[in-house]
């Protein structure tokens, strides 16, 4: 229960009491600021306190956007502000300075300066969120006609129509935006009304991509016609999970862990599906498989690598920005552009249509045509921006990247002397030794024989370009590179090395192996975005760092037979599974972790 404050005169015929109690509080009167400060001392700490001025006028969904958001400790609209249980000592402080100072004369027409709750949102200063509140109303008239002319513009505006309109995300796909939040958002109000929450709805969509899975794997015309239209049904959910937060304002840290995830867990074990469906009918796609997640997961890793390379940065402005800005003046543009790049939306109705009509290999190559076009449309316009732009790039930025490469024991005992050397090489150098070294670790795997002692040779190379590339900051402007050339640099040695094995299970185990790493590196991408760091360094430790892993799986290979390699992957995959799954439902289930809101939509 949450505890409201009315301070002021009430007025009669308000429906403010009752629209505070539909929203979860529990409304107090207090006649002045000296009362109000009285009741607040009163309300146990645990609780979240408003302080609303009694002439408040305004729709609901205004005071919900301002006083029940869970993402922010402090929050205001005219005539209202709140504290969670961690802001409420600051709550209490202002409220008692503004106590006692003597209120000015109106301010302007619509929110007049003796209102207590806004005084006491600008005592609290920068550190109050205010919503965004568009073509709602929220104001505190100062004397009858005001007040009249404010419930007409409250009656002009629809309420749950902006309510509804806001749940969906301001920039989506073409296809998410035409063919699924049109109704998807009428599906989110469904649940709303029923109790269902989001995580509810997250897990519904999860177990529906399992199951669309399942239907796959069984390697039938049926059985892929059914995984087709579960698979959409899935993807209708995971827009409906976020819109009911945004819709019922019911933000989480566990919500914000499922939902970063499990797009990545359905999208991941649907491969596996056709994968298993292509072995039923004689077709062995396992190596399709594997390479369309590491083609996506490395996609990925370009998108959050830049983005946290120019997180902060300074004078953050290149040419090549603004003729993409002057095209998305262009409508039609904006949407062939947004295509293009076959973000989730697109990506997964191509899936979906393609195993319905056609056969998994036919699908694989499809989605990795498109992947990789889209890899190089995207990486190609941020090369040019980053080449083109004047940016100084901080210690914070460097430092993401620095977690973002996920450098383990060997690659950190090798840093140290190479950092006086590294200092003297041009500041192209970093991108170029991890591309070199990764490309030389891959290209051996795959050209020389399965076994062979010169995999191991080319592993302990790239362990040292991969060193040298981190031994200086990473704020060259091309410096974003050096994580996804890393990622693509172990898991195409994994991939290599699998397909050269040439026996049954070596590809599965690898599929295993790489999906439970790229959960670590997705799991460290939300914990800075979070501000919370990167993993610990024991975790990384223990699990030996990309160059560490690399270098373990080309021993592996030397050492075993193949069919001993396929166990010792399969042994290597759920370690390394347990050991990062069991510390990042620790970190994510905590209180405290931090909650991550992606508005934008992932490739």
């Amino acid at each position: 229960m949450s505890t409201a404050i009315l301070t002021g005169q009430p007025v009669p015929g308000s429906s403010l009491e009752g629209e505070l109690r539909s929203l979860g509080f529990d409304v107090r009167i207090a006649a002045g600021a000296a009362e109000a400060g009285a009741l607040l001392d009163g309300v146990p700490a645990g609780q979240r306190v408003a302080v609303v001025d009694a002439r408040f006028v305004g729709h609901t969904h205004a005071l919900r956007l301002g006083l029940t958001d869970p993402r922010f400790p402090l929050s205001a609209i005219p005539g209202a502000v709140t504290a969670q249980p961690a802001a409420r000592r600051a709550l209490s402080s202002a409220l008692a300075r503004e106590s006692s100072a003597v209120p000015a004369g109106p301010a302007d027409g619509t929110a007049p300066a003796d209102s207590l709750a806004d005084r006491v949102a600008a005592a609290l200063g920068a550190d109050v969120h205010r919503p965004e509140l568009g073509s709602l109303v929220a104001t505190v008239p100062g004397d009858p006609q005001t007040r009249n002319e404010a419930r007409q513009s409250v009656a002009a505006v629809d309420d749950e129509a902006v309510r509804l309109k806001s749940a969906v995300k301001a920039r989506d796909g073409f296809f998410t935006t035409h063919f699924i939040s049109p109704y998807s958002r009428y599906i989110a109000r469904w649940c709303a009304r029923r109790g269902l929450t989001p995580n509810q709805v997250t897990t519904a969509s999860l177990l529906t991509a399992l199951i669309a899975a399942a239907c796959a794997a069984t390697g039938t015309r049926g059985g892929f016609v059914a995984a087709g239209a579960l698979l959409i049904a899935s993807f209708v959910l995971d827009c409906t999970d976020g819109q009911l937060a945004r819709y019922s304002l019911q933000y989480s840290t566990l919500g914000a862990w499922l939902d970063a995830t499990f797009d990545r867990a359905k999208e991941y074990a649907y491969y596996a599906g056709l994968a298993l469906g292509a072995a039923r009918g004689g077709d062995d796609v396992w190596a399709l498989a594997l390479g369309a997640m590491v083609l996506q997961t490395c996609r990925h890793v370009v998108d959050f690598s830049f983005n946290e390379a120019n997180h902060d940065a300074a004078a953050n402005t290149s040419p090549t920005a603004a003729l993409s800005d002057r095209l998305d003046s262009v409508g039609w543009t904006v949407w062939l552009r947004r295509m293009i790049v076959l973000p989730i939306g697109e990506r997964w109705a191509m899936i979906a249509v393609l195993t319905a009509v056609t056969t998994p290999r036919i699908t694989f190559y499809a989605l990795l045509a498109g992947c990789a076009f889209a890899a190089a449309y995207t990486t190609a316009g941020r090369v040019l921006r980053s080449l083109t732009r004047k940016a100084r790039r901080t210690d914070r930025a460097a430092q993401a990247l620095a977690d973002l490469a996920d450098s383990g024991p060997l690659a950190q005992a090798l840093t140290g002397p190479l950092k006086k050397p590294a200092r003297r090489l041009p500041g192209f150098t970093a991108p170029a030794v991890a591309l070199l070294g990764g490309l030389a670790v891959v290209a051996t795997a795959l050209l020389t024989g399965f076994g062979g002692p010169w995999t191991i040779v080319a592993a302990c190379g790239y362990a040292l370009t991969s060193a040298l590339a981190a031994a200086r900051p990473l704020k060259g402007a091309l410096d974003w590179l050096v994580p996804p050339f890393l990622r693509a640099a172990e898991y195409g040695t994994v991939l290599a090395l699998a397909a050269k094995a040439d026996v049954n299970g070596a590809l599965p185990a690898a599929y295993g192996l790489v999906a439970a790493v790229a959960y670590h590196h997705y799991d460290t991408v939300y914990r800075i975005r979070g501000d919370a760091g990167a993993s610990p360094r024991w975790l990384v430790r223990a699990i030996g760092g990309h160059e560490g892993r690399t270098l373990a799986v080309a021993v592996l290979a030397a050492l075993l037979t193949a069919s001993q390699f396929t166990v010792a992957l399969t042994v290597l995959a759920v370690a390394v599974a347990l050991l990062v799954l069991v510390e990042s439902i620790r970190f994510w289930a905590s209180a405290g972790a931090p909650a991550v809101h992606d508005e934008g939509e992932p490739a």
